[in-house]
């Protein structure tokens, strides 16, 4: 773990932190290496992506979440919104498209936007790279959400070049 650049964690929805995983995070925290929780099978659990994330901040350390998960009719998710910037990040035909979200869509997610906007202005806005925030990624690898998401934060560390 001493040479990692980054450290993902596979949270699964219906199995929840794994003990093997709590160790991992108190050995990637002693040598602060940047690390994110991917929450999976968030279509399939009783328990949603929100309080996936909440045991995982209880079980590991505190998480941020930058997106929220919108779902389909159906209950399935289907897409995102940024809590950053409130785009809307519809993965439903299969593709990622980015477009404005509706204005009720901003209110759903006023309180989760203002407490993900205090962390990262409490800890800067490089603070996933210095292993002071960590951030908690919806994944639904059928339809390819959460990929591109967790391809960016990666991207923002630092080139060992």
């Amino acid at each position: 773990m001493e040479e990692s650049d980054c450290a993902i964690f596979i949270v699964d929805s219906n199995n929840g932190v794994a003990p093997e995983d709590q160790e991992m995070w108190s050995r990637a925290r002693e040598l602060y290496i940047p690390s994110l929780v991917a929450i999976t099978n968030i279509a399939s659990s009783e328990i949603d992506f929100d309080d996936m994330s909440a045991i995982a901040g209880r079980l590991l350390d505190p998480v941020i979440t930058p997106f929220l998960v919108l779902h389909a009719e159906d209950g399935s998710p289907t897409a995102l919104i940024e809590l950053d910037s409130l785009k809307l990040i519809d993965y439903s035909n299969g593709s990622r498209v980015e477009k404005e979200s509706d204005p009720e869509h901003k209110v759903l997610v006023f309180e989760f936007r203002k407490e993900y906007l205090e962390a990262i202005e409490e800890f800067g806005p490089d603070s996933f790279t210095t292993a002071l925030t960590f951030p908690a990624i919806p994944v639904v690898p059928e339809i390819g959400l959460g990929k591109f998401e967790i391809l960016d934060y990666l991207s923002k560390l630092p080139s060992r070049g």
